[in-house]
């Protein structure tokens, strides 16, 4: 909690919030300490106490002020009430469900979609389930063991990831922003993951120190696939109640020179030998 406030106030300038910056170089980057706590109508030692780490239970009230002061997206106001719930030794208010088997009905659903790529993804992005498709629109995801699929993995450290994502740096970028969102409640799995990738990509490691939050809803994202060329595809994500799964699947609209390309696609996979 308090490496995220002192990073959100690095990240913000005082013109931002409608502050003079006044005469002289700023040594410190962003807003002082003196002017998020005035901001948010907080005293400077009791501010300060919340950024060394040494006040551990501010109140939602204080947490919201900041909140506004800072700027937050709701996402990352979430993400910093669930920060204070951990730091606080408090049950998380978010808590997701522990993930399950993915259920007969959601397996259905991926085969209902096609030629729709599609897939059922945990709290990190681990891939629980996919159609022919899914596995198809990331070549080489397919050939990893079941427990080793994950987009997160998949997008810092396979090969093809990065001609794969037209804009890999918008991907990254969010992927790991996504799985920010994930840790509060799910420490363990996401520490896990998180030391796995860095010790392998320096880049992943560079954007997990930004504590950027961001939770994905929807968009749109550009392919250059090996099969189909470039298309640019939307997404959805839906959220299963009850356990912390989610399908994503990419979609295009019929009569679209997208949505001929993934019928493409789909006709690949049944052609080929995929297991």
């Amino acid at each position: 909690m308090a490496e995220f406030l002192r990073i959100r106030r690095a990240g913000i300038g005082p013109a931002e919030v409608g502050l003079p910056i006044g005469p002289g170089v700023r040594r410190t980057p962003g807003l002082r300490r003196e002017e998020l706590a005035a901001l948010s109508g907080v005293s400077v030692d009791y501010y300060t106490r919340i950024e060394q780490g040494r006040e551990t239970a501010p109140s939602d009230a204080v947490l919201g002020a900041l909140a506004r002061a800072l700027r937050l997206t709701d996402d990352e106001h979430i993400h910093l009430l669930a920060l204070a719930d951990r730091t606080a030794g408090r049950s998380p208010r978010h808590r997701p469900a522990d993930s399950k088997p993915v259920r007969p009905g959601l397996r259905l659903l991926l085969e209902s979609v096609r030629p729709s790529p599609a897939y059922v993804l945990d709290e990190v992005n681990n891939v629980l389930a996919a159609n022919l498709e899914g596995l198809a629109l990331m070549p080489g995801l397919g050939d990893w063991p079941l427990a080793a699929r994950n987009t997160i993995r998949y997008t810092f450290l396979h090969v093809a990831a990065r001609t794969l994502f037209a804009d890999w740096d918008r991907v990254a970028r969010n992927s790991v922003a996504q799985l920010r969102s994930a840790q509060p409640a799910s420490p363990g799995p996401v520490a896990d993951l998180v030391d796995e990738v860095s010790e392998s990509s320096t880049e992943f490691a560079a954007l997990w120190r930004r504590h950027e939050v961001w939770v994905k809803r929807g968009g749109e994202t550009a392919f250059r696939h090996p099969l189909i060329g470039q298309v640019t595809l939307a997404n959805e994500v839906l959220h299963h109640a009850g356990d912390a799964q989610r399908m994503l699947f990419y979609q295009a609209p019929p009569g679209t020179a997208e949505h001929d390309a993934l019928v493409l696609l789909s006709m690949a996979c049944q052609n080929a030998d995929t297991p």
